[in-house]
């Protein structure tokens, strides 16, 4: 008999740039992070008379969204990154993201670029800030949890 479990406090998530390294995990709000391919990996087209092609492309770029709670001390690690990144072309889209989790799952997203900063809301309740980020090249291995 298997069992499978899933916890976020399992997922390890780095951000690593030209200006910066440190963990994603903290302050992560329940939104956590999503990783967004940017298109479709296939067209396919019918001919005439119903042959099928399918064209296979070599795109493998992303979004990675992450949600973090107001109060999170990872929003002024970013906040001052992207001030930093966004002086210089030297510097802009250098970051590298690595999610690994204990189910074995693996993401690595490089050639990582700052879409903007994030909407910034003060209201009632304490709010999120949800950071975007382009992604050059995502590469996702999928895992079944062998623990």
């Amino acid at each position: 008999m298997s069992s499978s479990s899933y916890s976020f406090l399992d997922v390890i998530a780095t951000f690593v740039g030209p200006t910066g390294a440190f963990p994603l995990n903290s302050g992560i709000e329940a939104g956590g992070i999503t990783i967004t391919m940017t298109a479709d990996k296939n067209t396919m087209a019918i001919g005439a008379n119903g042959d099928v092609q399918h064209s296979l492309h070599a795109d493998n770029s992303a979004q990675i969204t992450v949600k973090l709670l107001k109060t999170s001390p990872t929003n002024a690690l970013l906040s001052a990154m992207y001030n930093l990144q966004k002086l210089s072309a030297k510097t802009w889209g250098q970051n590298v993201i690595n999610i690994n989790s204990a189910i074995g799952d693996d993401v690595i997203a490089t050639s990582v670029a700052f879409k903007r900063q994030p909407t910034i809301v003060y209201d009632k309740e304490g709010p999120m800030n949800e950071w975007q980020f382009d992604v050059g090249t995502v590469t996702e291995i999928l895992a079944a949890s062998i623990i």
